[in-house]
């Protein structure tokens, strides 16, 4: 079912056996409201979810808006059995806390579980029956890892920025070609492509237009996530500067993985390795190819996967985890997100 659309409503009043799913992103936001069953009954999407922007309450609220439009195109009212929500910006336990209890102020369910976004992407590429176990590695607009051992282990980052250690994501590698295309062009850096290719990417001539029209804010700061895909075509042509940032990228995704495989004593068994979020969902030839060869080398019994459906399928599959539903409901629920992509 495409996002933004109504299954057949729920009859009456009640919300028994439905579940709400949501997946907040950095840039976008997913809601679907599920039934137990593995029925996707209404979708929704909105912006980005940035509390540390925003604020808890407001960045809440704008959820909101997304969660009354899918009850209403559904037909649904009354508290549903379930919230799985999966944010953005969860990264520390004060955070989720302050976000459940948000959240839960709303009266949406009689249960709500908050979680970091990435261990939405790691449930959707998980199997559905057995003890959930595995690591998944996000690389879209930012970079982050959470992992399942046995016995409910956990291993998680706080992923908060430089602070917290990280490197890499689209908007990172976004600004790494910004600078190493000015230091190219002005002789501090070394020869690359990026200094031509980046100016034109906006339609100008040269850096030093690029740099003014960006520091007076002639160009709207978003614009530049544009720059990623762009770094990773220069690198395909054989561009040194380039290919160093794309090799570092495999780096930081394989020692992201192989350190949270090791906290869970998995590294020596085989295991998922989930990988998603917009960079790692397009397979960049040289990044994938370069991130296996590593990932062969630390982590040889790591089974990499690439999730390509939107993570609020793993936020539905919590849900149905919750219910305890059968096979039947499982696979129809990934088969509505499958035919909705």
């Amino acid at each position: 079912m495409p996002y933004g659309e109504a299954g057949p409503a729920a009859a009456g009043p009640g919300a028994e056996g439905l579940a709400l799913a949501v997946d907040a992103g950095n840039s976008k936001t997913d809601v679907a409201l599920v039934g137990t069953d593995g029925s996707v009954l209404a979708t929704a999407r909105g912006g980005g979810f940035q509390p540390p922007v925003a604020g808890v309450a407001r960045a809440v609220g704008d959820l909101a808006a997304l969660v009354d439009a899918v009850r209403e195109r559904a037909g649904v009212t009354g508290p549903l059995d379930q919230v799985s929500a999966y944010l953005a910006n969860a990264d520390l336990p004060t955070e989720e806390a302050e976000l459940a209890a948000e959240i839960t102020s709303y009266g949406w369910a009689r249960t709500v579980t908050v979680a970091n976004d990435t261990f939405a992407l790691l449930r959707a590429g998980l199997p559905d029956a057995g003890e959930p176990v595995g690591v998944a590695v996000v690389c879209g607009a930012g970079i982050n890892c959470a992992g399942l051992g046995h016995d409910g282990r956990t291993a998680r980052f706080p992923s908060v920025g430089r602070i917290s250690g990280d490197w890499g994501g689209g908007g990172h590698l976004a600004e790494e070609a910004l600078w190493w295309a000015a230091r190219a062009d002005d002789g501090r850096g070394e020869p690359s492509a990026l200094a031509r290719e980046v100016p034109a990417h906006f339609g100008l001539a040269t850096m030093p237009e690029l740099i003014e029209a960006l520091h007076l804010g002639r160009i709207p700061r978003e614009r530049r996530y544009g720059l990623t895909p762009l770094l990773f075509a220069v690198a395909a042509s054989g561009d040194a500067v380039a290919r160093a940032l794309v090799h570092r990228q495999a780096e930081e995704i394989a020692l992201l993985a192989s350190v949270a495989l090791e906290r869970l004593g998995l590294l020596d068994e085989p295991t998922p390795l989930v990988l998603g979020g917009g960079v790692l969902a397009a397979r960049p030839p040289l990044l994938y190819d370069e991130l296996l060869r590593l990932l062969s080398e630390r982590a040889p019994k790591a089974e990499p996967r690439v999730v390509t459906e939107p993570p609020v399928l793993g936020a539905a599959l919590h849900a149905l985890d919750r219910a305890g539903a059968g096979p039947e409901a499982y696979e129809r629920l990934r088969r509505e997100f499958v035919r909705g992509r």
